[in-house]
Parts: C-alpha cells; structure tokens; sequence
C-alpha cells in the first residue's frame, strides 16, 4: 500500500507512533506529525528499516517541512506506575495534544488508540504504510536514540549507546554487574530480578 499524504480522506489527518516499548531503561518517545501536502518527503518508511544516517536526514527535513509536529514522552516512573501500554498510549496522547495544528483525524501506528478528543482510527504497521505515521516514527527514534547516547555518558558500562537499553547479552550482563540504574525500569521482569537478588543477599 503506497503511504498516504497529510489530507486523509479530504481531512487534516495526524499521524502518531512510539518508540521504546521494549527497552529495560529510558522514556518511551511519541511523535506525532501533520505533513504538509505542499512540501512532499520523500523515503518517508518505518524508521527501523532505514539507516542511521538516513533517518537523522529525514529527521532534520520532517522538522522542516511538516505542518506542525510535537515530540512528547512518557517517564520512566509513569511506565512504572501504569505500566509500558499505558504509558505508550499516554506519550502518544501529549504528543499529539502538543501539535500547533489541531488535527482533524489521527492515524495511530498498532491496534490501539489513546483515549482523547480526536476522531482516529489504528494502522496495524502504519509506520510502514502511511507517511505521517512514518514520519512520527522517524522523530520519535532519533530523539529516543540520542537520549540514549547521552544516557551512556552519564551511565557508563550499561553500553546504552549501542542497544539503546534493549535487552540484549551485553545489556544483560552489565546490568548483572552494575546493578540498576536510576533510569532503569523497574518494573520490567529482568530489573525486577535483578533489584529482588539484591534484596536477598
């Protein structure tokens, strides 16, 4: 299916992803994006498919060209506290309540939408299928992923720089060694572990 443009169905259509659902330490990070149909972008994809130095480009010229875009997040905290779903959809909520446009349709990446004010409808691997959703994907990965190159400067060891705190072996192994964290989230199983051996010995 070829990506939509900003006018959906004659309307002013959002489109909004996430990033950081998985990872074991930092924000998860929305965005969400109005494209403008007069200033196309092209190789607009899911971010994920796309090289580093290609989404930094497309990053610096969605900032650029979009009718309005917003960045917004959920904290590790709140994750802790309502846990990774909520929180996603909470991050996603403030990202699109802070575009400068309101949005008269929002395209949300997955199968479910925030609770909000705005008519929506879900995109199963919209990020892949409609430009805006790529587009949000795009900022919501660069901005999650530098965060997580300055966490490896202040966090030194963790090697957030290259896993972004996802769980991998390298991930897995510093955290076995290091301990937790202040930007770890504690309620994910491998954290938990880790802070319940700690209180065993």
């Amino acid at each position: 299916m070829e990506p939509f443009v900003s006018c959906y169905n004659g309307v002013l259509a959002a489109g909004v992803d996430e990033v950081g659902r998985g990872p074991l330490a930092g924000d998860v990070v929305a965005a969400a994006v109005i494209l403008d149909p007069d200033a196309p972008i092209d190789g607009l994809n899911d971010s994920k498919k796309l090289t580093e130095k290609r989404r930094n480009h497309l990053f610096t010229l969605i900032k650029e060209r979009a009718m309005s875009y917003c960045i917004a997040r959920a904290s590790v905290a709140e994750i802790d506290s309502i846990n990774i779903l909520q929180a996603s959809l909470l991050a996603m909520r403030r990202a699109v309540e802070g575009l400068s446009v309101e949005p008269e349709h929002v395209l949300v990446d997955g199968n479910k939408i925030p609770k909000w004010r705005y008519t929506a409808e879900a995109v199963v691997k919209g990020d892949s299928r409609v430009a805006a959703i790529s587009a949000a994907s795009i900022l919501a990965k660069v901005t999650r992923d530098a965060e997580m190159v300055a966490f490896d400067k202040m966090y030194p060891g963790y090697g957030f720089a290259g896993h972004k705190g996802y769980p991998t072996k390298v991930h897995m192994q510093a955290l076995a060694t290091l301990g937790v964290s202040d930007i770890h989230r504690r309620s994910f199983a491998p954290v938990k572990q880790q802070l319940e051996q700690l209180t065993i010995f």
